[in-house]
C-alpha cells in the first residue's frame, strides 16, 4: 500500500509540474490603461524584430514609441509551487486527540494569509499519526486532524474549493522512533500544494 500511495504521489508530482512550466505569463491592464481608443496599433509580426522603432511604424501610429504604462499598484506575482510550499507550516496534535493548540491556530492563521495572497493554490491537508493504535483507528484519527484545519482555514476566510484532506494515519512517520521527541513530530498535519 505504501509502495501505491507513493506512486500516486511521485505521480502527481510530475503532473504539476509539467502544467506549471507550460504556463505562460500574461501581462495585466487595467481597464483605464493603456491603448487609447484613437491610437492605432500595428498587430506584431512573428518575425523576429530590432529593439528600434522603423519609420513605418511611427507613421502607421502617428505617435513616437513609448513605454509600457506603469500600473498605479504592483502586480502581485504568483510565488511557484516550492515557494508556496515552503510557507505553509506543519501543525501538531497531543496524542489521542484533533483538537488545535493555540500554537496549531496560530500556525493556521499564518497559512490562511498566505493562502489569501495566493487565491488560486489549492492545497491537500495530510492528517498524521504517531505509530500507536490500529491503523483504523489511526486512519480515523489523522481524517479528524485534517478536517479540525481545514474547518479552520474555512472560518478564516480560505475557500472550502480550494482545501482537500486525507489522512495516512501511522503510514508516513516523519521521524523514526519510538520515543516521545519522535511521537510527537508524527502527530501532524501537513499542508501540501497541490496546484499553485
Amino acid at each position: 500500500m505504501l509502495k501505491r500511495v507513493s506512486f500516486y504521489v511521485v505521480a502527481l508530482f510530475f503532473v504539476a509540474v509539467f502544467l506549471t512550466a507550460g504556463c505562460a505569463k500574461k501581462e495585466v491592464l487595467k481597464r483605464d490603461e493603456g491603448i487609447l481608443p484613437t491610437q492605432v496599433t500595428k498587430p506584431v509580426e512573428p518575425t523576429k524584430r530590432s529593439a528600434a522603432p522603423s519609420k513605418q511604424d511611427t507613421a502607421l501610429t502617428g505617435t513616437q514609441p513609448t513605454s509600457q504604462p506603469v500600473p498605479s499598484q504592483p502586480i502581485q506575482k504568483a510565488l511557484s509551487a516550492s515557494q508556496l510550499q515552503s510557507e505553509l507550516n506543519k501543525i501538531y496534535f497531543d496524542f489521542d486527540s484533533a483538537d488545535l493548540s493555540e500554537s496549531a491556530r496560530g500556525t493556521l492563521t499564518k497559512n490562511a494569509e498566505v493562502l489569501k495572497k495566493q487565491n488560486s493554490a489549492k492545497i491537500r491537508i495530510e492528517g498524521n499519526c504517531d505509530e500507536r493504535g490500529s491503523a483504523e483507528y489511526n486512519l480515523a484519527l489523522g481524517e479528524r486532524r485534517a478536517k479540525s484545519a481545514q474547518q479552520y482555514l474555512i472560518n478564516l476566510g480560505v475557500k472550502a474549493d480550494r482545501l482537500s484532506i486525507i489522512s495516512y494515519g501511522k503510514e508516513k512517520p516523519a521521524v523514526q522512533g519510538s520515543d516521545e521527541a519522535a511521537r510527537a513530530k508524527n502527530r501532524r498535519d501537513e499542508f501540501v500544494v497541490v496546484t499553485p
